[in-house]
């Protein structure tokens, strides 16, 4: 299945870079611009996009008149920006953007908030293969070589969530505030064991890496 192809507009080179990198990393096709003005006009050319990541201030016109441009071409928007004030941040959600995000964020926030867009806009891929498997989203599914694995229900839920960032290393508080949710009173063991059933039973003993002192890593 293609790609989630992203767009990038951003006028601090190094920024724009580092989420790029990280959109790979994770799966995504991205195209960076630096400049509004530049952003509107190579829209009339292509605007096949599943969302636009926008900062607010840059050359040219500004995100804010970007949304506008954007809206045109039915492109989901994500504000990223250091504007932080109130009006900045209720004229960019009230203006059309899917989401406003302060800098500075972190890229796994980011992750979780761009996969809520794309689901409400349906442009989520459904299917993801990595390694030797095949993830279905919408049937809860997983298959090996053609044979699918059984998985409780948190288990699926756990790879699901490692699978879509893929590389990064998460933590066991935040895998829990994941996967079982923000009011789950568990300990971090739970996290544990069901890292153990993922590795005996799909064999990833070798690409779920233990990260000290934080948590996993699933290494494509």
């Amino acid at each position: 299945m293609a790609k989630n192809r992203i767009l990038i507009v951003e006028d601090e080179e190094a920024i724009a870079r580092m989420i790029a990198m990280n959109l790979k990393v994770a799966n995504y096709d991205t195209q960076i611009y630096f400049d509004g003005t530049q952003t509107a006009k190579a829209l009339e050319q292509d605007h096949n996009y599943d969302l636009a990541l926008l900062d607010v201030m840059i050359p040219g016109i500004d995100g804010f008149q970007l949304l506008e441009v954007m809206k045109q071409y039915k492109i989901p928007v994500i504000f990223l920006t250091a504007k932080d004030d109130l009006n900045s941040k209720i004229q960019g959600l009230k203006g059309g953007a899917e989401d406003y995000i302060v800098k500075p964020f972190e890229i796994l926030e980011l992750l979780v908030r761009m996969e809520k867009v794309l689901e409400r806009a349906d442009k989520v891929n459904h299917v993801l293969q990595i390694l030797d498997m095949e993830i279905n989203f919408a049937e809860h599914t997983v298959r090996q070589k053609g044979q699918e694995i059984a998985l409780k229900p948190m288990e699926f839920e756990l790879l699901a969530v490692l699978a879509k960032n893929k590389n990064i290393a998460i933590s066991r508080e935040k895998l829990l505030k994941m996967v079982w949710g923000i009011d789950y009173q568990g300990e971090t063991r739970t996290v544990d064991v069901h890292i153990g059933q993922l590795r005996k039973k799909l064999g990833l003993g070798n690409h779920i890496k233990t990260i000290s002192k934080l948590g996993y890593r699933l290494e494509e």
